[in-house]
Parts: structure tokens; sequence; C-alpha cells
């Protein structure tokens, strides 16, 4: 009998939970449609600049001329001060595998509002400020990479690869078409490093409005060795990774200081605006993970865009609206 209470109270518990979760899924759905409908404008903008930046590395391509490999003290410190070999053709996966990682980790984090019921960003607005950060970056990117064509050090790019050239294109639909094996393939497009665009843009803004220390620590060691991974791999020279570091780190800086900040998750400024008052402030309480007993309600502070850590606040300052 007692086994039977368990498995009921069990089922009663796992059924509560469940449908406190739906609720809040669908209470922050609404919430971040409301949010699209108002700023489609800048995640559309956004998306189309990473066409873009697609379609001038590969355009960038049909200029690559293989030549010899560029003098780079990288290429000599990595092996020998540093006692890191270089990869080769049949390891340059390991550098993919910690960028995919990095990528993947922050895309699953933008979407944790969803799920989990302590929340800190909105996923639409944390979109908008990053692709800001990235479009920023990818139009200096362009403009260096086609100012100076480089001899690319990577393997596919060097003489007597079939793939170091790009024949012209037969057609327009041709010359606009972005397929997996031209980005994976690409030369030319060197000063500086898009992977190290992603990942600094990604952990930068998660050293902003993460919540987690032993995360953002990680993070930063994950693109330290990525930047060590690159250029062992032979995929940029040294001067592509180090440009990298303090240009993205530079425009993020100024674009972020140049964008409203964004709201505070506590406040209803930004939530759907419904007939019924109640319906309202129970939408409230969804997004802030405040249902139920009011002994589960605990306060979730932003302050300036720096979020409590660790239970520890960092700034001191008030938040500005949107």
């Amino acid at each position: 009998m007692a086994l039977v209470g368990t498995d009921k109270d069990m089922s009663f518990y796992i059924g509560r939970e469940a449908s406190k979760l739906w609720k809040r899924f669908c209470a922050e759905v609404t919430t971040e449609i409301n949010l699209l409908a108002e700023n489609w404008k800048y995640i559309l903008g956004g998306l189309i600049c990473q066409y873009i930046h697609g379609l001038a590395a590969r355009g960038v391509h049909y200029f690559h001329r293989p030549g010899p490999i560029l003098q780079d003290v990288g290429f000599y410190l990595l092996p020998y001060g540093l006692k890191f070999q270089e990869l080769g053709q049949d390891r340059a996966y390991i550098s993919e595998t910690v960028f995919t990682t990095v990528f993947l980790s922050f895309v699953l984090w933008t979407f944790h509002p969803f799920i989990f019921k302590t929340k800190k960003i909105y996923t639409v607005l944390i979109w908008c400020r990053v692709l800001a950060f990235l479009v920023g970056c990818q139009l200096l990117r362009i403009l260096t990479f086609y100012s100076t064509q480089l001899p690319g050090p990577n393997y596919h790019c060097r003489e007597g690869s079939k793939l170091a050239t790009l024949p012209p294109p037969d057609n327009i639909l041709q010359a606009l078409l972005i397929v997996p094996r031209g980005v994976l393939y690409g030369c030319g497009d060197l000063i500086f490093s898009s992977h190290m665009i992603f990942s600094l843009v990604f952990v930068r803004t998660y050293q902003k409005y993460g919540t987690r220390r032993f995360i953002k620590q990680c993070a930063w060691l994950a693109v330290i060795a990525q930047s060590l991974l690159i250029i062992a791999s032979r995929k940029h020279y040294t001067v592509d990774v180090v440009v990298a570091w303090y240009t993205v780190n530079l425009v993020v800086f100024f674009i972020d200081k140049s964008l409203p900040e964004l709201p505070d998750r506590t406040s209803a400024l930004l939530l759907p605006v419904t007939k019924d008052s109640k319906s309202k402030e129970e939408n409230h309480k969804l997004l802030n993970g405040n249902l139920g007993d009011p002994a589960e309600w605990r306060p979730r502070t932003q302050i300036n865009g720096k979020i409590v850590e660790d239970g520890k606040t960092v700034h001191e300052a008030v938040i500005n609206g949107v």
C-alpha cells in the first residue's frame, strides 16, 4: 500500500511540474512572438548580413592564388616553444570540435528562458544584440580580406591542390549559391578569423549576461585553446587570430555602449498586453518563475546589464529601459 501511495504521489508531482513547465513555455512563446513582431527587421537584417558575409568569403576564393606559405611566428613557436605539434589534415577536426561546442552551447543558452524558471534574458533581444556585434565585425573582415589576398596556409589552399582556386562561375545562380563544401574549403578569407569572431562575440555576451562563473572561465579557456588550435591546424596565420582578438573586443565594446541596455526580466514592461489584468499577472509570474507557492518566489535582479552571479551582486547601477 505504501508503494502504491508513493507512485501516486510521484505521478501527481510529475503531472503538476509538467503542467507548470508547459504554461511557462507557452507564456514565454507569447512574449517572444510579441518581441519578434517589434524587432523582426533587426533579426532579418542580421541574417541577410550573414549571407552577404558568406557570399563575400566565397567570392574572394575566386581571386585566391596559392603560393609559398608566409613566415609566421606562431608556426615556429607552437611546435617547439609550447610543444604543440602541427595537427595536420587528419586532426584538423579538433579545432572545429571546440568551435562547434562553443557555438551550440551559446545557442542553447539563449533559448533557456523557454524552459528554466530562472531567466535573465529575452531570446529575441539577445540575438538582436549578438547579430549587431557579428555584423560590425564581419563588415570589417570583408574590407580587410578583400584589400589584400594572402596565400592560404591551409592544406587545401596550397600549391598543387585542386581546391586552391575556383573556376569562374558559369551563371549568376552558381555565384550566389553558398554550399557547405565551399564554407569548409574556402581560401583567401584570412584576415581576420571568422571562427574567432563568433567565439569571442558569444563568450563576451555570456560574460555579461550569464550567471555561472565556472562556465565563464571554461568559455574563455575554450576560446584560448581554439586560437592555438586554429594556428596549429594551419587554417589561419597567427596575425589573423591576433587581429581578431583586439578587433572583435573593440567592436563589441563600442557597439554595446551605443545600444540600449536589455530590460530587467522582473519588469512587466515587455509582457504581452492582455485585456484581463489577472491573465497579465499570471503571465508575469510564469515568465519569472513565480507560479504557485509564494515560498518559491525569489528576486531576479539584473543591474545595468550585469546579472547577479552565483547570488552575489557584481555591479551597482540602475537599469535603463529598452
